[in-house]
């Protein structure tokens, strides 16, 4: 049992190192060089490691109870995914699309947050007496210190690093999962190593993109060449790994060719 917990607690700051992966800080760089919150950039940190532990879980769930075996094709595909991800963020940044798409749907979603909110003031005013309390409707509703950061972020806003982080998961997913079985034999044990080493990875990345966003804030308060700056070498450095990370993996690993050279990492 000792020993047990001490491999979880292993597993817990093996997430948290796991977060400072080169390509994980890179991608997250680009989406909170333009938050100006460090509280905002924080939950965006969880959102993405909330993504990347469901990948983690699935799939290395998969590897360890059902003894799934991923095809070397199928796992440089999937580690593919994140280059091509990383020069999707770097281009969007550099271009300021990820601004206007941002722009655009956070003024499409204060529209229609005013749209319901008269048309429920309507149903209220005109409701009977006793169908005007809203506790039931209320009731159903996830509590506020759970609701409001994800509000004050928006679907768009929330969604974003998600999805990163599910997709980065995929391509981390197969080596956790086979380092877990040749660590701990027994398949419980082994699942709930994957949980703690997602909560690490959650914590880790939080704390990650918190600080990441303090020289934007600062540049974008200050110094306003300063922060424009510091948004293009983001979108820049994401640029150049993503096409290295392809690279890697299209030629060099051989994804491309008729022999492809797959080792889990």
């Amino acid at each position: 049992m000792n020993s047990g917990l001490a491999i979880l607690a292993i597993g817990f700051f093996l997430g948290m190192r796991h977060a400072t992966d080169p390509d994980h800080v890179i991608a997250v760089s680009t989406i909170v060089s333009r938050e100006r919150s460090i509280a905002k950039a924080g939950w965006i940190g969880v959102l993405w490691g909330i993504g990347h532990t469901l990948t983690i879980l699935a799939v290395g769930a998969g590897i360890i109870l059902f003894g799934l075996a991923i095809p070397a094709r199928v796992g440089l595909t999937m580690e593919f995914s994140v280059g091509l991800m990383l020069i999707l963020l770097g281009i969007l940044n550099l271009t300021g699309a990820m601004k206007w798409i941002s722009e655009k749907l956070s003024s499409a979603r204060h529209s229609m947050e005013g749209q319901h909110s008269h048309i429920h003031q309507h149903v209220q005013d005109h409701a009977p007496d006793h169908t005007r309390t809203g506790s039931q409707a209320e009731s159903l509703e996830p509590p506020n210190w759970l609701r409001k950061p994800f509000a004050h972020l928006g679907i768009f806003h929330a969604l974003r690093p998600l999805f990163i982080g599910l997709v980065h998961g995929l391509a981390g997913s197969a080596a956790v999962a086979l380092l877990v079985l040749s660590t701990i034999h027994e398949p419980r044990w082994g699942v709930l190593y994957l949980l703690i080493f997602g909560v690490g990875t959650i914590a880790g990345m939080m704390l990650i993109t918190a600080a990441i966003a303090l020289p934007f804030s600062f540049a974008g308060y200050k110094f306003a060449w300063l922060n424009k700056t510091l948004i293009t070498g983001s979108g820049l450095l994401s640029l150049v790994f993503g096409l290295l990370v392809c690279y890697q993996i299209g030629f060099v690993d051989g994804l491309f060719t008729s022999h492809p050279n797959w080792t889990p990492s």
